[in-house]
């Protein structure tokens, strides 16, 4: 299956970033994680576009996400996939982004946010949350796996 849902798990410093309309916003430091689609045109390619840009910088920020993959103070460690045909994301959103920062990725749903912070690495957490959906997480470390 070349599409579902997705999570983006970046390790921060602390740091302000001006994130388009959503103007300046304070991220703490740790991990955060960002829930996408990849059920339109394209499927996972999705994720691929987000680790191009993350290590090309090859074009400027359109999207929310696109702030975080070209700023320095964000590292792109993992990519988790869930393969399905279910609209997913959302659901996967509010499940995972109890603290995140209001409209975050979300500006085309009713989503508070698909933004969420943990102190400490969130793989584990993330890999549960796809597996009580029903859906087979693919873990991709950026670094090796790319």
């Amino acid at each position: 299956m070349t599409e579902g849902v997705y999570i983006l798990l970046f390790e921060n410093d602390e740091c302000l970033l001006r994130i388009g309309a959503l103007g300046t916003l304070r991220f703490a430091k740790g991990w955060h994680g960002y829930v996408g689609s990849a059920l339109g045109p394209g499927g996972f390619a999705r994720v691929q576009r987000h680790v191009t840009l993350y290590h090309y910088h090859d074009r400027p920020p359109r999207w929310h996400i696109d702030h975080l993959l070209t700023s320095p103070h964000f590292h792109l460690r993992y990519a988790i996939c869930g393969p399905t045909q279910d609209k997913l994301e959302c659901f996967l959103a509010r499940r995972i982004c109890i603290d995140g920062d209001a409209g975050f990725g979300a500006s085309d749903c009713r989503c508070a946010t698909h933004l969420f912070h943990r102190r400490h690495n969130p793989l584990d957490e993330t890999r549960s949350v796809f597996t009580a959906l029903g859906l087979v997480p693919v873990i991709k470390s950026i670094n090796t796996d790319w």
